[in-house]
Order: structure tokens, then C-alpha cells, then sequence
């Protein structure tokens, strides 16, 4: 049986992943439109998505906690906008 990750490491994991994901560099051959950089930026957003996207159901998550993971779905939409649409918001 996979062990229990507690929510706030569950949430500095997915940050993590996030920081991963706009460190990549992107490839001198295809740049952004490249295959291999897409699903690996789609990969590592998905694992923080997947990571939080329960946290906010548990009965232990406070008001805070369910604010942060609502901010991490947000940062992980704007991360995939500016990397593989080049928009800022």
C-alpha cells in the first residue's frame, strides 16, 4: 500500500513540479511546438494537478490550505499558457 503524503507536502511537491516545468528549456529544434517538450511540460503540470486536486475534499484541509490549492490549479493554467501558447496574463 502507497503511503499517506500529508497535504502541505502534497502542495510544496506540486510547486515543485510547477518550477520544474518553467525550467525546462525549450528545444532550438520545433522551440515551443517541439512534441517532446509539450508532453513533458503537460506531463509535470498533470503530476501537481494530480498531486492537489483531492485536498480541498478532505475533511482536515482548512479554509487556507483549500485557498493555496485553488491558487496552485491557477498557476498550473497560467504555467501551460505562457509556455505552450506564449501568453501572459
Amino acid at each position: 500500500m502507497a503511503r499517506m503524503i500529508p497535504s502541505a507536502e502534497r502542495i510544496a511537491k506540486a510547486r515543485e513540479l510547477i518550477q520544474k516545468a518553467r525550467e525546462l528549456d525549450v528545444p532550438s529544434e520545433g522551440g515551443r511546438y517541439n512534441i517532446a517538450y509539450i508532453a513533458e511540460v503537460k506531463t509535470l503540470l498533470r503530476q501537481a494537478r494530480d498531486l492537489i486536486k483531492f485536498i480541498s475534499y478532505t475533511p482536515t484541509a482548512s479554509a487556507e490550505m483549500k485557498q493555496e490549492v485553488a491558487q496552485i490549479f491557477e498557476e498550473c493554467a497560467q504555467t501551460d499558457q505562457e509556455l505552450l501558447r506564449g501568453k501572459k496574463d
